[in-house]
């Protein structure tokens, strides 16, 4: 097959081999048949202006695109409505990003408005992402309305925004991804404090309905989050993102939480690595959420922190370090129970054969004073925990009905 010279606003229906170079294509490419295979051989497509679409794939099946770079696009390579789309091997840098960092980002946007990014999907089932590098930008790779992809081996990392975001995307698989130090700071105009650091920049975004996902052996250290997770959104409807599996992820360094699943039921935790963050796992008004076999050491405020959680299990964890190992608690003032009134209490959680060593405090539980039910936490089982050279082994004021057995 001869190689082809990439031009400006060129659409391809067949089977073709870029020749190596450096082209600019301000209206970038498209990809408007099925079945076909775009190698781009090491070529460099650049656009002005960070807008546009480096490659638009549009309703097509059975459409690969590997080794081929782009930058100073909107979106690098830009996929909707697709089936079996792969992706290998890409170089996408370099794309839109937010200018200055007074912006604090917002996780509830939908795909109309979405930030620019390296990879942009949006309903696209049953592909695969493997080997690219979307680094150096706001955003690595966006998925909208994507199920059964296989997401492996990318480097996402060093993005102002969001390593990987899920949004509405359910049954995929995410792993061996690195998204490290996907961070920005936010600096406030008003009195007060004067940045925050974070501003909801993560490594891995899960939102609105983003389920059944399998997320393991990712690298997603140093972000304003490791995982960012949120159920409930900001015009005040319920959008869980329930029982994905986080297995043997690395969410360390963190200057905030390695973990975060919010008003979601049935996660599990299993294996991950959540050290030196300032939070391990904030799991707030959680349920049926299942934190097993993690090491959760060196956190500032806790391991584990879970308010207005219940019928949640912390088993079999290695607290070191933290200020507090685990803390579970009911707020005097909640927020949220006009919304979730089977959160107004913290009740039936479980916390058992976890190692609790050199915290401050090991556990600690509590109903904050001037809560309308003085016995808001209730129904703890406590059990086969070993507490070692804590300054505190237990706490708790306002705990109700529970078992306690340690040694």
């Amino acid at each position: 097959m001869k190689n082809e010279i990439p031009v400006d606003g060129m659409v391809i229906t067949r089977d073709t081999v870029f020749a190596p170079g450096v082209y600019v294509l301000p209206h970038g490419i498209e990809i408007a048949a099925n079945d076909v295979t775009l190698d781009g051989n090491g070529a460099v497509i650049v656009g002005e202006n960070f807008a546009g679409r480096g490659v638009s794939i549009h309703k097509r099946k059975n459409v690969t695109v590997k080794n081929l770079s782009v930058e100073r696009f909107y979106h690098g390579i830009h996929a909707e409505n697709c089936r079996a789309l792969r992706l290998e091997r890409n170089r996408v840098r370099n794309t839109h990003e937010l200018a200055g960092p007074n912006i604090f980002l917002d996780v509830w946007l939908g795909r109309a408005h979405a930030y620019g990014g390296g990879i942009f999907l949006a309903g696209v089932a049953d592909g695969v992402l493997e080997g690219n590098d979307a680094q150096h930008q706001q955003n690595g790779i966006l998925m909208y309305g994507c199920q059964n992809m296989r997401v492996t081996q990318n480097n996402a990392s060093f993005n102002s925004g969001y390593g990987l975001m899920l949004f509405e995307s359910s049954q995929n698989v995410v792993e061996e991804n690195t998204a490290d130090f996907c961070c920005r700071i936010y600096h406030y105009d008003q009195t007060g404090e004067p940045y925050h650091n974070g501003a909801d920049a993560a490594g891995l975004v899960m939102m609105c309905n983003s389920s059944r996902n399998t997320i393991r052996r990712n690298k997603l250290r140093g972000g304003g989050d490791g995982v960012f997770l949120g159920g409930f959104h900001r015009d005040k409807i319920k959008t869980p993102c329930n029982e994905n599996l986080f297995e043997a992820n690395d969410g360390s360094y963190s200057p905030n939480i390695a973990f975060e699943a919010t008003f979601s039921q049935g996660n599990i935790f299993r294996g991950n690595r959540a050290d030196f963050c300032n939070y391990g796992f904030w799991l707030g008004y959680s349920s049926h959420t299942r934190v097993e076999g993690n090491s959760i050491r060196q956190n500032r405020a806790a391991g584990v922190a879970i308010e207005h959680g219940h019928h949640n299990t912390i088993e079999a964890n290695a607290f070191e370090r933290n200020a507090d190992g685990a803390q579970f608690w009911v707020t005097a003032n909640p927020p949220f129970t006009d919304f979730y009134p089977e959160c107004s209490v913290s009740a039936d959680n479980v916390i058992r054969r976890n190692a609790f060593t050199h915290n401050d405090c090991g556990l600690r539980v509590w109903t904050e004073r001037g809560a309308a039910n003085p016995n808001a936490c209730a129904r703890f089982t406590i059990e086969d925990n070993t507490f070692s050279d804590n300054r505190a082994a237990f706490w708790q004021e306002g705990l109700a009905e529970s078992r306690v057995q340690n040694t």
